[in-house]
């Protein structure tokens, strides 16, 4: 038996019955004709319909493939792009170097430590820093500082006494320079030429000659074959070798890049002892992918619309489930709606005549966090619906309608309405506390779980956890992996490549899972809590209201 002499068989702990539908019949027909329900309703269906015309227009633009790895750009202007270079080993910082050009091969050097230090022939000199006494000299073979060509048209007379050997011991050519003697000969410090003769090179300093290979004539391909050209493979296993060098520039046998670089390239830069392959790391759950290792050049330019696209796709859901539903709505609804369930009662003198019919106290703030939910849950719900069926026929795929949207959608209002009830419970508790103080008490906890949930975006799991925007934010990321479980894989592959998506911003592996990775545990802990605050603050403004005195 209560105070008042009902049995519990006569409470909502039991059943519901006529007074709950009077009372929530009530606080829904209150809500319905204040001005400020229809003026934040209002305001959230606004902000609803930008967003999704803010994602039609995405749409209709369409996705433009990007070249990820940059090897469809010709950066010397020699009419090769980078990939077509790379497979043929060429430089695609030299002009002179491009596919069919020749390569260089290196036939001799003098060493900085040589006891002999001079060389006669007719060459590709390399690096060479000495005194050339040339028979001939190729002058067309002109290039830049940086390709270390050196340019005649800026050969200058040496100032120095014409003595080579006295020159060598008050050495002033500058780096990629040279000098000409009265005699002929040359000065040359850190240069390339073409030419036969006799070279000079003082202790300390390097120098190196070789040959180019035949020159013979290769197409230029256009820039859109290296984009694209090197698509993920992964056929689900991940204790096999994963990935293939498709486009071939991993692969090739040749690292040589010309005459300028010494280019070393390491094939199994994951050092799983398999050239140009991809290693798959899975969880503690022998399911999920937690981190993907590749060897350079290895898939590293996929589909865009298969995998950016998708990410993108599933990163506006996200964002917008995250910021607008449970950031925005499920804390300032609440605030707007909730705040004054009891209070306004009191303060209109209406609450005394309420409770003078057979009505339990602790029934009545039930029956009107209930008719508070018919109006902002079913707000929600649709508004998550006209989202679903926005995102679900314009989104990327073959299908007509994806239904993966809808459910996540569904799921994302779940989330949302449970939010909803929290917020609506703990704000309805603080108009109770205090009628003058409370709705500045529930704008700091407003401004408090907002910026709770910035935080949980931003990764952090430990301070956060002590509010309702964490737990509501971590199911939503719990209801996204149950739905879509590659959307782990598809973060991990942005991330090992080097991708920025919508989705790596906003989306992050649920966090407490205790220690199974399971977003299904994770869910369920995230629901138990929510529930749980509720119910406290229910049970706490009960308390309040039955030792309160009507007047």
């Amino acid at each position: 038996m209560d105070k008042q002499g009902r049995s519990l068989s006569e409470t909502v702990w039991t059943r519901l019955d006529r007074k709950a539908g009077a009372i929530t019949e009530l606080t829904v027909r209150q809500l319905r004709h204040r001005i400020s329900t229809w003026v934040v309703l209002g305001v959230g269906m606004l902000m609803i319909m930008m967003l999704s015309a803010f994602y039609v227009d995405a749409v209709r633009d369409g996705f433009e493939p990007i070249d990820n790895d940059g090897d469809s750009e010709d950066w010397d202007g020699d009419g090769y792009p980078l990939g077509q270079e790379r497979k043929f080993g060429t430089s695609d910082w030299d002009p002179e170097q491009y596919p069919g050009s020749g390569s260089y091969v290196q036939d001799g050097s003098i060493e900085w430590g040589d006891d002999i230090r001079t060389h006669t022939g007719n060459h590709t000199w390399e690096y060479v820093t000495g005194i050339f006494t040339p028979i001939w000299i190729d002058e067309s073979y002109q290039g830049d500082r940086w390709s270390m060509i050196l340019d005649f048209d800026s050969v200058n007379f040496c100032e120095e006494e014409n003595d080579a050997s006295e020159f060598m011991n008050s050495w002033s050519v500058g780096w990629g320079g040279g000098c000409e003697f009265e005699n002929g000969d040359y000065a040359f410090q850190e240069v390339r030429f073409r030419g036969e003769g006799t070279l000079r090179v003082p202790r300390g300093h390097y120098a190196g000659w070789g040959h180019m290979t035949d020159v013979f004539d290769v197409e230029p391909e256009p820039a859109s074959n290296y984009i694209n050209e090197d698509d993920l493979d992964w056929n689900g296993n991940a204790l096999q070798s994963q990935g293939f060098d498709d486009d071939g520039d991993c692969l090739r046998d040749d690292w040589n890049l010309g005459p300028e670089s010494d280019f070393w390239f390491d094939k199994d830069d994951n050092n799983n002892g398999r050239d140009c392959d991809v290693i798959y790391v899975l969880g503690v759950d022998g399911v999920t992918v937690v981190n993907i290792i590749a060897d350079e050049n290895v898939d590293e330019d996929p589909d865009d619309e298969k995998l950016l696209g998708e990410s993108n796709h599933r990163g506006f859901i996200v964002a917008v489930g995250k910021i607008a539903f449970v950031m925005i709505l499920s804390i300032f609804l609440p605030l707007f709606l909730a705040l004054g369930l009891v209070r306004d009662e009191t303060e209109n003198g209406t609450l005394h005549y309420l409770l003078s019919k057979p009505i339990h106290r602790g029934e009545f703030i039930t029956y009107r966090i209930l008719g508070y939910l018919l109006i902002s849950g079913t707000f929600v719900f649709l508004m998550s619906l006209i989202m679903a069926s926005v995102t679900s026929l314009l989104g990327p795929g073959d299908s007509i309608i994806r239904f993966g949207d809808i459910v996540v959608w569904v799921g994302i209002a779940f989330a949302t309405i449970l939010a909803l009830t929290a917020y609506g419970a703990l704000f309805n508790t603080l108009g109770l506390i205090s009628s003058r103080y409370g709705v500045y008490i529930a704008l700091v906890i407003g401004i408090y779980e907002f910026v709770m949930a910035v935080m949980t975006l931003s990764g952090a799991t430990l301070v956060p956890v002590l509010s309702i925007s964490h737990w509501t934010l971590q199911l939503v990321d719990s209801i996204v992996l149950i739905v879509w479980d590659d959307t782990l894989f598809m973060d991990m592959m942005s991330n090992a490549f080097g991708y920025d998506t919508i989705l790596g911003f906003f989306w992050s592996p649920p966090a407490h899972t205790l220690g199974t990775e399971n977003p299904y545990v994770s869910a369920i802990i995230s629901v138990i809590v929510l529930i749980f605050i509720t119910v406290s603050m229910i049970f706490f403004a009960q308390s309040l209201f039955k030792r309160r005195e009507i007047m």
